[in-house]
């Protein structure tokens, strides 16, 4: 059986105050390979999580089963060099999210195949998350029926692991205050943290109803409690951290024998955020969008740059992208509203990057393959590349890489991964 460094990591941090997990929720190549440059200069645990959209008993949205997704990436991964001890697989959001407008029971079946699954594929942290109603729920949920829900799908868990890697030694993640996953769809102005008491109130409701279901051995395995500490963003705008405004909450942790914080929707805040994040007991954070939206930036970067250079190649991902997505806009219609050209911004520069659901598309894939050809047969002219990747340029000279394509995308990727792993790793 596997150690499971997750809870090695958390009870560090109830020990000192210091240390954390980045957790880097997306399925994308040229994410994960960033993912795993950094972890391994920061010598850290390399934390990928899919969440009950992307990966489900029926494939979800990436078309991959929890097994499939987990033989795929770690492959993907130990090519990049990582070693298996570094590499662990977390579960987001699982519960009947997915089946929201079926009827409680047959939601609840779903959801407790879906977490079977995980568990026997050898994920080792699982997010019970069973806060959402069902078509015949009242909204919202009351604690009660959400612990009672996590907790069915907590047993189903640690049965199905028995001949797992991770037999007995899943964390788990409970809490039903998160924020809308992938930002918020709506313009945000201000955002009050979680209040101490409510979050108490989750924690404590848990616990007694897991304790009711037999699962009191488990309960020093549930090492975080989802809260919300006053981060967010939505298209265009970032709401930070605010410590002040979340120092109740941020006592609380002290309450918990074994358990810290969770913290979604961490993406675009600034270092000193993070680091103040950790220092406050969000001991494990959640960054996803930020990183296929860096990942756009590059990839628009390197378009303009040739375009500039050579604009005999014809070579204008942009231009693909944007056709591909009016052509097919079941992805994004929902959530962009605006003028035509207010639509045109959002699908490029919206901080939800919903742009990152069509990068798979055979079109954009191929334009995609005619820029790194382009631009690996005559490299650009030093000035040029400084002008659109100066950062990813000076960190490929400083690490000795040839800034090829694929490392100045790669580079991009991590400016903005970096500060986690700054923040996680700081003074420990």
């Amino acid at each position: 059986m596997c150690e499971n460094k997750l809870q090695s990591i958390i009870g560090e941090h109830k020990r000192s105050g210091k240390g954390g997990v980045v957790s880097v929720c997306s399925a994308h190549p040229m994410v994960l390979r960033a993912a795993a440059a950094s972890a391994k200069a920061y010598d850290a645990l390399l934390l990928i999580e899919s969440t009950s959209n992307q990966v489900d008993q029926f494939g979800g949205y990436t078309g991959l089963t929890p097994s499939e997704f987990i033989t795929q990436t770690r492959d993907a991964m130990l090519n990049e060099g990582v070693s298996e001890e570094r590499l662990v697989f977390g579960g987001d959001h699982l519960g009947p999210n997915a089946w929201q407008d079926k009827p409680a029971d047959e939601a609840m079946d779903l959801a407790e195949e879906l977490i079977r699954q995980y568990a026997q594929a050898g994920f080792a942290k699982i997010h019970l998350d069973c806060s959402m109603s069902c078509a015949d729920d009242p909204v919202p949920l009351d604690d009660v029926t959400v612990a009672k829900r996590a907790a069915r799908l907590c047993v189903a868990a640690e049965e199905a692991s028995k001949d797992s890697p991770y037999a007995g030694k899943i964390v788990y993640i409970i809490g039903t205050e998160v924020p809308v996953p992938g930002g918020a769809q709506e313009d945000l102005d201000i955002l009050t943290p979680s209040s101490a008491d409510d979050a108490r109130q989750t924690y404590r409701v848990h616990q007694d109803i897991f304790a009711e279901h037999g699962l009191e051995a488990v309960w020093s395995r549930v090492v975080g409690l989802v809260v919300q500490p006053g981060v967010e963003f939505d298209h265009h705008q970032v709401i930070a951290y605010q410590p002040e405004a979340a120092q109740e909450l941020v006592a609380l942790a002290d309450e918990f024998d074994h358990a810290l914080f969770e913290a979604h929707s961490t993406d675009y805040q600034t270092p000193s955020a993070f680091k103040a994040l950790v220092r406050d007991h969000f001991a494990i954070l959640k960054v996803g969008p930020a990183l296929t939206f860096a990942y756009r930036e590059a990839v628009f970067a390197l378009s303009r740059a040739l375009r500039e250079f050579r604009p005999e190649a014809r070579v204008d991902v942009e231009a693909v992208l944007e056709a591909v997505m009016c052509a097919e806009p079941s992805r994004w219609q929902k959530y962009y509203h605006g003028n035509k050209h207010e639509l045109a911004l959002l699908r490029r520069y919206s901080l939800s990057d919903r742009a990152r659901y069509y990068w798979p598309n055979d079109a954009i894939q191929a334009e995609l393959a005619r820029l790194v050809e382009a631009f690996n047969e005559q490299p650009l002219p030093y000035g040029v590349l400084h002008q659109y990747l100066g950062q990813a340029l000076e960190a490929c000279h400083e690490q000795g890489l040839n800034p090829n394509a694929e490392q100045l995308i790669i580079q991009h990727i991590r400016l903005a991964l970096n500060p986690y792993y700054q923040a996680i790793t700081e003074a420990l």
